[in-house]
């Protein structure tokens, strides 16, 4: 499709931008999130579950949360309607968390997180997000340039009535101003990112081998596939998630693979995001590629030791960090 013209202050008179905002995450599609513990689930009867958690939830609200339980700061973008959207803002401010939200006509949707006690497994329920009109996506995009950031972290998916190019879009705008984007997504929109200039990618394995078409069984193929899609134009930087297994990080002439650490797993709900949160501390500070990487997984790990829909703790992520860094 043929994109509008976005009207950017901080590009005006053709002048490099002046770093405002270190970090800015975009969240398209961001969600109030309530979590429960109920003992058992069964069919056809009234449920009574324990009083309700909630947070703010949804792909970039939640690497700027997780920044900031790192003791990182960032400025959160993301498209709020409703009362649920009203919430989420009410909720971001009470965590010290700098957003700015985009008004939309939609209402934002919810997620449901269940812990059912008697068998600790999780059941999430995650609800559709309204649809969008092209005046509002559009708007997202302006806040997000106009702070002028470094490194712009665009994460989850997108609502109904965004164009499936947008996030490749967004990356062709960064390239013109020397931004980094860190895009972490799937699906059509990843494809369509290809060849845009995207910075890093963090596709977990499944996502690589649909890029891939075939199943990859062992490192060999992992740095192949990876290193062929950089070479294609997907992204400069690409780290695979796997996992318990760890994590790869490729570029054309680098390759680290960093097991994780074995950690109590409480839920593995925000535990991508905060690896993503990680990776984009490690590059907004200057780290090289293998410390960025220690401290990805890092903080993916802490975030499953913790219960719920809760993301990492500092002090987690950090004793993860120096374990991970001494022995890789």
């Amino acid at each position: 499709m043929q994109f509008p013209v976005v009207k950017l202050a901080c590009a005006a008179n053709g002048k490099t931008l002046a770093i405002v905002d270190k970090i800015v995450t975009l969240t398209m599609n961001p969600a109030l999130d309530i979590g429960t513990r109920i003992a058992s689930v069964a069919p056809e009867i009234k449920l009574r579950c324990a009083a309700p958690e909630f947070h703010p939830g949804g792909g970039g609200i939640n690497v700027s949360r997780a920044i900031h339980f790192l003791a990182g700061e960032s400025t959160a973008v993301y498209a709020a309607g409703g009362h649920t959207g009203a919430m989420l803002t009410q909720l971001l401010g009470a965590e010290g968390i700098k957003c700015r939200a985009v008004p939309i006509a939609g209402i934002t949707r919810e997620s449901f997180v269940v812990y059912e006690e008697s068998s600790t497994l999780q059941y999430r329920f995650t609800m559709p997000g309204p649809e969008l009109s092209a005046e509002e996506w559009i708007a997202c995009l302006e806040a997000v340039f106009n702070l002028e950031p470094d490194i712009i972290a665009a994460s989850g998916s997108l609502p109904a009535g965004v164009p499936a190019e947008f996030y490749g879009e967004i990356t062709r705008y960064a390239a013109q101003y020397g931004i980094r984007v860190v895009v972490d997504t799937a699906g059509e929109p990843l494809h369509r990112a290809f060849g845009k200039g995207v910075y890093l990618m963090k596709p977990n394995l499944r996502e690589l081998e649909l890029f891939a078409g075939e199943k990859l069984h062992d490192e060999a193929q992992i740095k192949t596939v990876a290193r062929r899609l950089i070479a294609e134009g997907l992204s400069q930087v690409i780290v695979v998630s796997m996992g318990a297994a760890g994590a790869a990080l490729i570029t054309a002439d680098e390759y680290q693979l960093l097991r994780a650490p074995i950690v109590k797993v409480q839920s593995k709900v925000g535990a991508g995001d905060s690896m993503v949160a990680g990776l984009v501390m490690g590059l907004a500070q200057g780290w090289d590629l293998r410390e960025t990487l220690c401290l990805g997984i890092a903080a993916g790990s802490a975030a499953a030791m913790t219960p719920g829909t809760q993301l990492c703790r500092k002090e987690d992520a950090f004793k993860l960090y120096r374990r991970i860094s001494d022995s890789a």
